[in-house]
């Protein structure tokens, strides 16, 4: 018998390695990859090649409330300041959103969807609703909310380990 280990997949591992096509890391960047791959896809079919999946950080928060202050946005996106600027950016060059001065803070940009945005919104939706249940049909109806859950704390990983230690310091 072989000293290799071999991982759950069946691929090698050789002595014990976590560096494996099968490692978590590895499969939440493949399986991330994959899923913008698929919607770029429909975007680009459905009439909206300048929108990348990207994006979606900036508009889905967006679309649940427009007109955000710069800021806010980022902290609901979980971009930092520059990620969320340089983003907004592209968004803007692409005619998807529009930065204004806040009217009751000149110091403060908000960020608000252009029409071409919220033309982009009912196909958003649908595109999303596909791939949802076509996850949902490969995980099961059953695991779909707890992998839902497990991929929020994940998302959250640092934040989570940040709140748990200053409770303890408390």
């Amino acid at each position: 018998m072989s000293s290799r280990a071999t991982s759950e997949s069946g691929t090698r591992d050789p002595g014990g390695s976590r560096l494996t096509l099968n490692n978590l890391g590895f499969l939440l960047a493949k399986a991330s990859q994959r899923w913008n791959e698929l919607l770029y896809e429909r975007f680009v079919a459905a009439g909206f090649p300048e929108v990348r999946p990207a994006y979606g950080s900036l508009l889905i928060p967006l679309y649940e409330e427009d007109g955000l202050r710069q800021g806010e946005l980022a902290q609901r996106a979980r971009l930092s300041k520059q990620t969320m600027t340089t983003l907004a950016r592209a968004l803007e060059r692409e005619g998807l959103i529009e930065r204004r001065v806040d009217p009751s803070d000149a110091r403060a940009i908000m960020i608000f969807l252009t029409r071409r945005a919220n033309q982009l919104r009912p196909v958003a939706e649908q595109v999303l609703s596909e791939l949802d249940a076509r996850v949902t049909a490969v995980v099961s109806a059953r695991m779909s909310r707890p992998l839902k859950r497990a991929l929020r704390s994940i998302a959250d990983l640092e934040r989570e380990a940040a709140k748990a230690n200053r409770k303890r310091a408390v």
